[in-house]
C-alpha cells in the first residue's frame, strides 16, 4: 500500500495530462500529495522529503502555468515534473539522506533499521529511482526535440523506468536478506 500512496500523485498527474489541462493536472497532483502527507500525519508517520518536495514542484509548476505561460507543451510540463523529482532524489543523495530511507524506516523494526547494510540498501534503491527519473526526463526531452517520435514511445520509456524502479524496490531488500542469511545459515550447519 505504501508504494501505491507514494506513486498516487504521479499516476494521477500522468492520467490527467491525457484528459485535461496541465494546470488542472499539476494542481490535482499537488492536492493528492497533500492528502498523502495528511494520511501519513494521521498515522503518526514523518513528513517525507519526496512528498513535501513534490507538493512544491507541482504547486510551483501550476502557478507558473497559470500566471506566466499557459501555452507550455505537455512534454515540457512532464519534463519539468520529472526534473523536479529527479532533483529531489539527487539532493537526498547529496545530503546523505536517501529519500527511500524515510519510508523504509517506517516499515521495519528498530533493530533492522540500525544495520549498516540497511542504509546502504537504501542508497542503492534511491540511486535506482534517480536513474528511473533520469530516463523519464530523457524520454520527455526526446518528445520535445524529436517531434516525429510517436507519443507512445515516451510513455513506454516512462512506464518501463518507473515499473523497473518499483520492481527493484521490492526485489532488492529480499535479495539482500537472502544473500546475508545464507552465510549465517551455512555457519550454523
Amino acid at each position: 500500500m505504501t508504494i501505491f500512496l507514494i506513486l498516487a500523485p504521479y499516476a494521477a498527474f500522468a492520467t490527467l495530462m491525457l484528459v485535461s489541462s496541465a494546470a488542472v493536472s499539476v494542481f490535482a497532483s499537488a492536492a493528492i500529495c497533500l492528502m498523502v502527507i495528511a494520511y501519513d500525519a494521521l498515522r503518526g508517520r514523518s513528513l517525507k522529503m519526496l512528498g513535501a518536495g513534490s507538493v512544491i514542484v507541482f504547486a510551483a509548476l501550476g502557478a507558473y502555468i497559470t500566471l506566466l505561460d499557459r501555452s507550455l507543451s505537455s512534454s515540457a510540463v512532464k519534463l519539468a515534473v520529472d526534473a523536479g523529482v529527479f532533483a529531489i532524489s539527487l539532493t537526498s543523495l547529496v545530503i546523505r539522506k536517501p529519500f527511500t530511507l524515510q519510508y523504509a524506516r517506517e516499515m521495519v523494526d528498530a533493530e533492522t533499521a540500525q544495520l549498516p547494510g540497511f542504509t546502504r540498501a537504501n542508497y542503492i534503491i534511491t540511486w535506482a529511482w534517480t536513474g528511473a527519473f533520469l530516463l523519464m526526463m530523457i524520454a520527455n526531452v526526446l518528445m520535445i526535440y524529436v517531434p516525429g517520435l510517436p507519443l507512445w514511445s515516451g510513455l513506454v520509456i516512462a512506464f518501463a523506468a518507473r515499473n523497473s524502479a518499483v520492481y527493484f524496490t521490492k526485489w532488492y531488500p529480499q535479495y539482500r536478506k537472502a544473500k546475508h542469511a545464507a552465510p549465517a545459515n551455512a555457519g550454523a550447519l
